[in-house]
């Protein structure tokens, strides 16, 4: 891929250059999970993509697994995430789809039943990219802070030094176009 997409530590480098002030740090924190969970619960208004192929009652709230735009989006965090990281990105994997079957279950009762016209959001891909990373690196900041948890030895010192590098980087292109 063309910046090293599944560059953990590239990725969350530049993350944690543009997150780097404990009140972003803390707002993101709070805010970036519900906010997927927000866009999710806007997917299951679109029309189902078909059904699972399990007998009925084969999984508990299998009633609000359904096949829609919600599930596509929900399996592509979940395998980016597993991509990143194996540990830190299953325990995503697993919230990306635990948000699916709740915004679904949410949707449903609440007797939702808005069909999209066949309209996509005009995002740009650096766009997808940044909406796609930052749950999973507010996750694994929690888990460095609370859990001591590295993806790999050395993780978060090479981290800083690259996030150092980038802010660096941005700083100097600040000060030569206001020069």
């Amino acid at each position: 891929m063309a910046w090293g997409v599944f560059d953990l530590e590239t990725q969350f480098a530049r993350y944690g250059a543009y997150h780097n002030n404990a009140t972003n740090i803390f707002i993101h924190t709070i805010c970036v999970w519900p906010l997927l969970y927000t866009g999710l619960l806007l997917g299951c208004f679109t029309p189902a993509l078909g059904l699972l192929p399990f007998s009925p009652g084969a999984f508990p709230f299998q009633e609000y697994m359904i096949l829609n735009l919600s599930f596509v989006v929900a399996v592509a965090y979940a395998l980016f995430y597993i991509m990143m990281d194996k540990k830190a990105g299953t325990l995503a994997a697993a919230l990306c789809l635990l948000c699916w079957v709740n915004s679904n279950a949410l949707a449903q009762r609440l007797g939702f039943s808005l069909a999209w016209k066949k309209r996509s959001p005009a995002l740009l891909d650096n766009l997808i990219q940044a909406f796609m990373m930052a749950p999973f690196f507010v996750l694994l900041e929690v888990l460095q802070k609370f859990c001591g948890y590295e993806p790999y030895p050395g993780f978060q010192k090479a981290v800083r030094a690259k996030m150092q590098a980038n802010i660096k980087e941005w700083r100097l292109k600040k000060q030569k176009k206001s020069a």
